[in-house]
């Protein structure tokens, strides 16, 4: 069987031969030494890594056992990173197609520690072929060939059979073997290459992938708004759909509540690893009886509402009560002092808060509303109790789980003001970024193709919500996937105390600032089991090459950087598709016009 290229993700002859030289530099084996290994002269091999010669399967497969990889590794540029099952739908696969009439299937490209290769085959009827001696090739280990359709005949040796639909044949497969099509028609079969020592793979290389998103099996809750416009499974294009009607905690979560009502949402734990989990019919309900709260409260559309609650569950509640109400949302962190609740009250008209009992932050807000005269009229306080505070816990609770929608000028939508954050004042006082209540959709394109989120896994991104970043992770967007969040409300963040929940817990996404990558490899990774993650995803400041490196060689998976600010969602990043440079934050998504400017204004060519 030989190839000529890849038609799933383009890769072109060029590129395995060039995987096979980084790899053969890497493990410090010369071209004599890999033309020894793989059964080939000199000459031959040299003109194989230069992209000069076509390659085949056997050459391929020598190529990886001698590389102590996988033989994806060089055919995808990807490891295998599941552990438990992989399912292959009819038609799908890792498509290979041959120079001389041979079609294959990977079955189980992504499959962890495999003892076998399954491939399904089509191999081309050719009237030459009739008439001329089989081709004949040999690499280690053992195959087993099953007839599904048409006719085989295949050479082991110097022995011929002929095999019919339900025939196998089971050989060793360093014997010269080859195989051709015969009765006039294609014939599909399974090849099943089995290792000689029963594993295909090792410790995975250091290579980029080009990581490619899920295939979406069943109609979703982003379609009702969003169009976005693929190339094998890429971005290239989006638009938009009744987006002046908007409203994410109408149209996806209480949607979603109707739909899909069991179907979970959230998975949060506490400081005392306490577990809840919340489904969408639970978020619903939930933020139906927080925006009833607050309306009771004198609440009402328009309204700044301040959210300074950590990662505590109710801010879910309460942001998506806000957003029901048509109240405006301004998430702060409790690191805050009383001089800066002070500039934030005054700066962004704030006229009610929900803070957290923990620590003293509710102090700090009491001495900086005595400096606001009467601008803040509602305090509430959301785990504990404090004098001149209502008591969110107990008094939310009283209220309907439904909240009938506002009609006409009091419907929150649109191009209506639902959010702002203050920025993290780098070159001054911090500046209010607003946002209407379109910016939810804009995320769609920050989980499904940076975060790449899988509808039935669990995203974690690492960030207090009361950060900009916490909204790119823990809400707007995976919940236009439909995937499940992961929240742990940590006081500090402790890399061996976070990462046994990855397998615990089977988080499948995750997205965190280098920072918290660096903690996490300077534990000893080998001791954790990190094969639930799927891809992982990095952001907030400059990329360390060695942190890049030292996460691939314990996962297998490339960091795949992005950028944005509070103004935008995201902006620039590595998207699925594509293949990351390290260092590089990636290319603009298509949502934004984006251009590099120079210090006098002009574009800074490349």
């Amino acid at each position: 069987m030989v190839m000529s290229n890849m038609t799933g993700l383009e890769f072109k002859l060029q590129e395995m031969a060039g995987r096979i030289k980084t790899l053969r530099e890497i493990v410090e084996l010369t071209p004599a030494q890999m033309a020894e290994k793989t059964g080939v002269s000199v000459e031959e091999y040299i003109r194989c890594e230069q992209g000069k010669e076509d390659l085949n399967f056997a050459f391929l497969y020598r190529c990886a056992l001698a590389l102590g990889v996988d033989v994806t590794d060089i055919i995808e540029g990807s490891s295998p990173n599941l552990s438990t099952y992989m399912v292959t739908r009819k038609g799908e696969g890792q498509h290979i197609e041959h120079a001389h009439g041979m079609t294959y299937f990977n079955l189980a490209p992504r499959f962890k520690n495999r003892i076998a290769n399954p491939l399904y085959v089509r191999a081309e009827y050719s009237e030459q072929a009739q008439y001329s001696d089989i081709e004949l090739t040999t690499h280690e280990g053992q195959e087993c060939d099953i007839i599904i359709e048409g006719k085989l005949k295949v050479q082991v040796g110097e022995h011929i059979e002929v095999l019919s639909e339900g025939d196998s044949i089971y050989y060793n497969s360093s014997t010269p073997h080859g195989m051709i099509a015969v009765d006039g028609k294609d014939c599909l079969f399974y090849a099943i290459v089995l290792s000689p020592d029963g594993k295909f793979q090792s410790e995975p290389a250091e290579y980029i992938d080009a990581p490619v998103a899920p295939v979406e099996q069943q109609p979703r809750i982003y379609e009702d708004f969003i169009i976005p416009e693929e190339k094998d499974g890429a971005l290239q294009a989006i638009s938009f759909k009744n987006e002046d009607r908007f409203n994410f905690a109408y149209d996806v979560v209480d949607a979603l509540a109707e739909r899909k009502p069991n179907k979970l949402a959230m998975l949060h734990i506490d400081a005392d690893k306490t577990e809840r989990r919340f489904t969408f019919e639970d978020m619903s309900r939930n933020s139906s009886r927080a925006a009833n709260y607050f309306k009771a409260l004198g609440i009402k559309k328009g309204d700044r509402v301040m959210l300074v609650l950590k990662r505590h569950y109710q801010f879910w509640f309460a942001i998506l009560g806000l957003h029901k109400l048509g109240a405006i949302a301004i998430p702060a962190t409790n690191q805050l002092q009383q001089k800066d609740f002070t500039y934030r009250f005054e700066a962004a008209g704030i006229s009610a808060i929900l803070c957290t009992a923990d620590g003293q932050t509710a102090e700090q807000v009491d001495l900086a509303i005595a400096e606001c005269g009467d601008l803040i009229q509602q305090k509430i306080l959301v785990g504990g109790t404090r004098p001149g505070w209502h008591n969110f816990d107990e008094e939310y609770k009283m209220y309907r789980s439904r909240f009938e929608l506002p009609e006409g000028e009091k419907r929150p939508e649109g191009e209506d003001l639902m959010l702002m954050f203050f920025t993290s004042g780098t070159t001054g006082y911090p500046k209010i970024a607003a946002h209407n209540y379109k910016y939810p959709l804009g995320h769609f394109v920050t989980a499904k193709y940076w975060h790449c989120v899988n509808p039935d896994g669990l995203h974690l991104t690492i960030s207090d919500t009361g950060w900009a970043k916490a909204l790119w992770g823990k809400l707007y967007g995976q919940w236009l996937c439909e995937a499940a969040v992961f929240v742990y409300n940590f006081d500090r963040f402790d890399a061996h105390d976070i990462l046994p929940m990855f397998a615990k817990y089977h988080i499948t996404t995750f997205c965190a600032p280098p920072t918290m990558y660096r903690f996490m490899i300077k534990e000893d990774l080998a001791k954790f089991d990190l094969s639930s993650i799927e891809h992982a995803t990095i952001a907030g400041e400059a990329l360390n090459p060695e942190v890049f490196h030292q996460f691939k060689k314990a996962t297998g998976l490339s960091l795949m950087e992005g950028f944005g600010q509070s103004e935008t969602t995201i902006a620039i990043g590595n998207l699925v598709g594509m293949k990351p440079k390290v260092g590089s934050m990636g290319k603009p998504v298509p949502l934004y016009d984006i251009d590099l400017l120079t210090g006098d204004g002009s574009s800074a060519e490349v």
